[in-house]
């Protein structure tokens, strides 16, 4: 029988879902060589720019039909490149990404985004006014481990944060263009900050210069989270084996992140509980459990993600902000090591009259805030979207493009309002539920022509974890139980619950179940406001008071 011949691993494949935009690479060092690899795997690679022509020449042999050059200038001239991957030394980073910017290019430059918050910043402002896209290369969101924990915390697995560590240890790769806090530590800081879904109030690090006077070797940070949080990051590039851990610890489970294990053991929970007799602790200690995934090349899958935001000007998983936020941290860090003592950061809100919109926060041109309203930790409001007066958005929302969010609304945690989603006034959007915009989505598939309204009457409730699909009407006054799937027109009043959802009777405007059939005549007097409300079959109304 014939063998197949083995698949040629650099031999091009094409990416399924995007259309594939022309990129060049700048850096082809250690870690920019993968990037080349990668984007050349996806059909993206155009050019590779490097310094060293010596190293362009081996890059040429092994990537034939690949342009190389030496000058960065060659590459901002070319009409076809519309992407710019920067993995230079760090000290170049805002430079080249603020020229890739300016010349109309959109860029990914790896972590750090820059060395200082000031630059930081003006990259983030640059790209919002060119319409550019810019992704900071922090790996680890792209990392299948990285984003099933992400959901298992959303989704309260592990219930409250309690704490944090990450070790991320190894003998070499040794720098001395930054120290081993900057190469390291970026990715932990990231994975932090969104696990928490907040800043640190403060930090305290302390690092050790072994192999050179002012270099650090090994760092230990310590972030403290208003929230009650507090994490740990221990690296080093100067230990005797390779270690890459994220331990994070709940007060329901444990979640253990192992990058050098193999993927059916990278990523495990431990139900571990503590039992009090006669007010002396024990430890019930679970044997723990893997999580399944589905193994990927974080770096493709980060290169692919690239091409996807060039394609549909969405803006990335990492972006400027979330880059920046990691480079308040890491400065903090610095300055904490530095003089010894303990960093706080001053989180301010944004100036905006009468609202308050917390520093992590993004809200886009073209948004309109009602006064009275407060933005949370890391949401993200989308241009040409209004947002009410008196309207509370609570950590990690993404509201928009196109949407309006009616005066008082609440909307919790991990809640997307997509475009075609109106919610009205006093509208509560329990934690974690979803609102879908297409009925037959897919990743290969662009369905923007096909979205569907969703309309949220006054007053409605959404329980946690439930799913509305797109295209139909809730009515004022329901209430919608906790993950429930509602896939039809919801009556005024109505209570909800189930998979599908069925309707379970029936609720007055202040909150309060009515003593009614589910359908049929009658009528009911809310225990609370006296007010009376008249069944007529599947159809109840709040009676005028001189009816």
């Amino acid at each position: 029988m014939t063998q197949p011949e083995p698949a040629n691993p650099l031999a091009p494949t094409k990416p399924e879902s995007v259309a594939v935009p022309g990129v060049a690479v700048v850096g082809a060092g250690y870690w920019g060589r993968n990037l080349v690899r990668n984007f050349h795997q996806l059909r993206a690679l155009e050019v590779i720019c490097d310094a060293d022509p010596d190293n362009l020449v081996a890059l040429g042999g092994q990537y034939p039909g690949i342009r190389c050059c030496v000058a960065y200038s060659d590459v901002l001239n070319d009409a076809r490149i519309r992407g710019v991957v920067i993995a230079t030394p760090a000290i170049t980073h805002a430079q080249m990404a603020r020229e890739a910017l300016l010349a109309g290019k959109d860029v990914f430059v790896e972590k750090p985004l820059s060395l200082t918050e000031t630059e930081g910043s003006d990259l983030a402002r640059l790209a919002r006014e060119q319409g550019r896209i810019l992704m900071v290369g922090h790996l680890l969101w792209y990392h299948p481990a990285m984003l099933k924990l992400k959901e298992l915390v959303a989704a309260g697995e592990l219930g409250k944060l309690r704490y944090i560590y990450s070790n991320r240890l190894n003998m070499g790769k040794l720098r001395r263009e930054e120290n081993v806090l900057w190469s390291f530590a970026p990715h932990d800081i990231s994975i932090i900050l969104g696990l928490t879904g907040e800043m640190p109030d403060s930090v305290m690090a302390q690092g050790g210069n072994y192999l050179h006077h002012h270099i650090a070797d090994t760092t230990v940070s310590l972030l403290s989270f208003p929230g009650g949080v507090q994490a740990h990051i221990f690296v080093s590039w100067l230990h005797p084996f390779k270690e890459q851990k994220l331990v994070v610890v709940g007060d329901r489970q444990m979640a253990v992140f192992d990058d050098t294990a193999p993927w059916p053991e990278k990523l495990h929970l431990y139900s571990h509980s503590v039992q009090w007799t006669n007010q002396i602790p024990t430890a019930i200690k679970d044997a723990g459990h893997p999580v399944l995934l589905q193994p990927e090349e974080p770096m493709r899958m980060e290169c692919q993600h690239f091409l996807e935001c060039i394609a549909t000007r969405h803006p990335p998983r990492t972006d400027g902000a979330e880059g920046l936020r990691v480079l308040t941290v890491l400065n903090a860090c610095q300055r904490s090591m530095e003089h010894g003592r303990l960093e706080r950061l001053r989180l301010e809100p944004e100036s905006k009259p009468d609202c308050f919109i917390h520093p992590t926060a993004i809200v886009e041109e073209r948004v309109e805030v009602g006064s009275g309203s407060k933005i949370w930790h890391f949401s993200h409001i989308l241009g040409d979207t209004r947002i009410g007066k008196g309207v509370n958005i609570g950590q990690n929302v993404v509201i928009g493009p196109r949407v309006t969010v009616g005066d008082g609304c609440k909307i919790q945690n991990n809640v997307s309002v997509y475009e075609g989603v109106t919610l009205e006034e006093d509208v509560f959007c329990g934690p974690s539920m979803v609102f879908t915009n297409v009925l037959t989505p897919r990743a290969n598939v662009s369905r923007k022509h096909a979205f569907s309204s969703t309309r949220v009457g006054r007053g409605c409730t959404i329980g946690a974890n439930a799913t509305i699909v797109c295209g139909i009407r809730l009515g004022q006054w329901s209430l919608i139980g906790a993950g429930s799937v509602v896939t039809r027109d919801v009556p005024d009043f109505a209570i909800m619950a189930g998979n599908p959802a069925r309707r379970i009777g029936w609720m007055s405007r202040h909150g309060e179940k009515l003593p009614l059939p589910i359908s049929g005549q009658g009528s009911a007097l809310c225990p609370v406001t006296r007010e009376r409300y008249l069944l007529e079959g599947e159809r109840l109304r709040l009676l005028p008071e001189e009816e």
